[in-house]
């Protein structure tokens, strides 16, 4: 899944042409880094947002059925998957302004770019182990290796984001 190609693909006749000015082309793909990026990080807060709404409702589930036993679990890692959720939902896009302290350079954005392109297989792990734990409490089965995986999954990915704001500290030539 390349963000950067369907906008690349998707621009029109008069984008085409204006990318033949000279300085707009390097304009405009910047343009096109922040808009991927943006594009793939609401895919990711999308997914992320399912996976939540299916804990919640494996909590419903747990609460009828009397099951308050690992119910803290649950909520731990539906409060794991919130967390990123709202991190990937308020992170920055890659736009630096004029009196910002960190300048955002192309090298930059392709960098944030691809981190968040990982992002998608932090995200998968999540819904895959959300999916087992939904498939071991339907079939009555210990919800606690599937539970553990849930959690261990969020925390990774959670791990993960955070590295990303380090990325951006220290990628050299960002700060001017």
């Amino acid at each position: 899944m390349d963000f950067q190609q369907d906008v690349r693909d998707a621009r029109s006749g008069l984008e085409r042409l204006a990318a033949k000015i000279p300085g707009y082309h390097g304009y405009k793909e910047k343009e096109t880094r922040r808009e991927a990026d943006r594009l793939l990080r609401q895919y990711l807060v999308a997914q992320l947002d399912e996976e939540r709404r299916r804990l919640i409702d494996i909590q419903r589930h747990m609460l009828d059925s009397g099951g308050l036993r690992m119910l803290d679990d649950v909520d731990r890692a539906l409060i794991k998957v919130q967390k990123l959720g709202d991190m990937i939902r308020t992170a920055s896009y890659g736009y630096a302004g004029l009196f910002d302290a960190i300048k955002v350079k192309e090298e930059l954005l392709d960098v944030l770019y691809q981190f968040d392109s990982q992002m998608l297989e932090k995200v998968e792990a999540i819904k895959q182990a959300v999916s087992a734990l939904v498939a071991a409490q339907e079939a009555n089965a210990d919800l606690r290796p599937a539970m553990d995986q849930v959690i261990a999954a969020a925390e990774e990915a959670n791990r993960r984001w955070r590295e990303r704001e380090e990325v951006i500290v220290q990628v050299p030539g960002t700060a001017e």
